[in-house]
């Protein structure tokens, strides 16, 4: 048990109305009678210690990768990497490397076609290359970074230019988590980050920048399977690019990025010939300078959409991206894909609430109403975290999902302090407030920490009856197996799978049936 979960479980023993002669001699029997053998304390130390390294080791390559990964892009070159490790020791080790580069490419399928190592990969692989070295892995992992840091000449220049875009990419992935499921602050947040960097480290270019995602082409199959959806793009561009429609048979670059699933960099777009320009209201001699489109891969390096720039409303003679922008903007198209799955995560989870919510309904009318809210971290140090109402449904059915932002925070709900104390534990809380039974139930991450709360009222009841106590259980179940499911799907090595065929159509869809297939799943197993 941690601290939050011992406290619940004391308060749950022992109940609201106890005296405080009562706790006290509670807390005294506690502290007489429990008992810890040494060997206990002993394993419980190493385990202490064996975390705390494992934490510290991760920030210290999170630190190497930092160095190495100078423009932000977000990856390292896999070659490039092991063209210096190959150096360590003078050569005297790359029979080791070899056998750990062997390993990490069956472990991570897709390095052997992109050869990117990300964050996860990088510390991966620096631990597969120790663990074939003879002797202490620790010290080896030491002596790997030792020489790694020193072989990365970093001015303080690069160093602040570094700490100052990797800033902006942080803020991407925290709009993500505090948007209530929402693009428009990712979009927004994508854009300031380019905007900034233009103006700071490109010479103070003036770019356009729109984000264009793949679908299926159901207005004109004709014109090929796909076509890109232009989604977002900067305020004066969306006149003529918000909702636009590329089709693979139109002008442009896109489509040939798309395919190569590699950046395309067309310096002067007026010597290209191929190019497709939205605007149509710019002169035909104004219609020069860069265009650069990066394609947007998700965690198996599928592309599922572009992230475009150009400096075409820029008058100046010099607007080609440099390398290190390039570099940069992918880091930008990395953190936006990060962001964009968050969101579809959240959304995915969201919809199989939904569906469990229309599930329970008719089997419980004893439920007075259910509120599901997520945990987002909190946006400034001001509190750790807060809780946002996603959905709200009635006894009778009535169902409204939240679009405007409804936010809890623990000092200005002292009243909802229960659904704090649910978070903080991630274990169910049974309280009353105002003659009114709740029952707080957490939603939990693969961590087993609180991704969400389900805060189900029951009225004046104490208790509801057996049977809808019953189904309630087995959909609180069902919901924690799905969601789980819903996690794992979006991670690195994962593969979907299916079981029933309504599941392979959208995910949207597929999230909502998840639900029915794992109470599906369990009836099966009861018979």
């Amino acid at each position: 048990l941690n601290l939050p979960q011992f406290v619940q479980l004391m308060e749950t023993f022992v109940g609201e109305d106890i005296s405080l002669p009562t706790a006290k001699r509670l807390i005294a029997f506690i502290k007489e009678e429990y008992k810890q053998t040494e060997e206990e304390k002993i394993e419980q130390l190493e385990k202490v210690h064996r975390t705390s390294h494992l934490a510290q080791r991760k920030l210290l390559l999170e630190a190497l990768f930092a160095k190495w990964d100078n423009n932000a892009s977000g990856f390292l070159d896999l070659e490039e990497v092991d063209a210096v490790l190959s150096t360590f020791k003078e050569g005297m080790e790359k029979e080791a490397l070899r056998k750990a580069k062997k390993h990490l490419c069956c472990r991570y399928p897709q390095l052997s076609r992109v050869g990117k190592l990300s964050p996860e990969a990088f510390q991966t692989f620096l631990e597969l290359v120790a663990s074939e070295f003879t002797g202490n892995e620790d010290e080896a992992i030491d002596n790997l970074v030792e020489f790694l840091t020193t072989s990365m000449k970093q001015s303080h220049m690069t160093c602040l230019q570094s700490l100052t875009r990797r800033k902006w990419l942080d803020n991407i992935q925290q709009a993500a988590e505090t948007s209530g499921a929402s693009m428009e602050p990712v979009y927004k947040a994508v854009f300031k980050a380019l905007s900034q960097d233009a103006e700071a480290h490109g010479d103070n270019k003036k770019i356009s920048a729109y984000i264009a995602l793949l679908e299926e082409n159901q207005l004109s199959p004709e014109r090929g399977q796909i076509l890109l959806h232009y989604v977002a793009c900067t305020a004066d561009d969306a006149p003529y690019v918000l909702n636009q429609i590329l089709y693979g048979d139109m002008k442009g670059v896109s489509f040939a990025a798309v395919e190569e699933g590699k950046p395309i960099h067309v310096p002067r777009v007026q010597l290209h010939g191929s190019i497709h320009f939205w605007n149509y209201d710019r002169p035909v001699e104004e219609r020069k300078g860069s265009l650069l489109v990066l394609p947007l891969h998700d965690a198996r390096w599928r592309v599922f959409g572009i992230l475009g720039l150009d400096t075409l409303r820029d008058q100046c003679e010099k607007t080609i991206f440099l390398t290190h922008e390039i570099s940069f903007y992918q880091g930008v198209s990395h953190a936006f894909s990060k962001a964009y799955h968050h969101i579809c995560t959240l959304e995915n989870v969201l919809q199989m609430t939904v569906t469990a919510l229309d599930w329970l309904y008719p089997r419980a009318p004893s439920i007075h109403t259910v509120i599901m809210y997520l945990v987002e971290p909190g946006k400034d140090k001001t509190w750790d975290y807060a809780l946002r109402k996603m959905i709200t449904t009635d006894n009778t059915g009535q169902k409204e999902i939240h679009s405007s932002p409804v936010l809890l925070l623990r000092e200005e709900n002292l009243l909802r302090d229960y659904l704090f104390k649910c978070t903080d534990s991630s274990v169910v809380i049974c309280t009353s407030v105002c003659g009114e039974h709740h029952i707080a139930v957490p939603l939990r991450d693969l961590s087993g920490q609180a991704l969400g709360i389900f805060d189900i009222s029951i009225g004046r009841h104490q208790k509801l009856p057996p049977y809808e106590h019953t189904d309630l259980q087995k959909m609180l179940k069902m919901v924690q197996a799905a969601c789980s499911e819903i996690l794992k799907m979006s991670l690195e090595e994962t593969e979907p799978t299916y079981v029933l065929e309504a599941e392979h159509t959208a995910n949207l869809r597929h999230a909502g049936v998840l639900f029915h297939r794992f109470m599906l799943q369990d009836l099966r197993e009861c018979v």
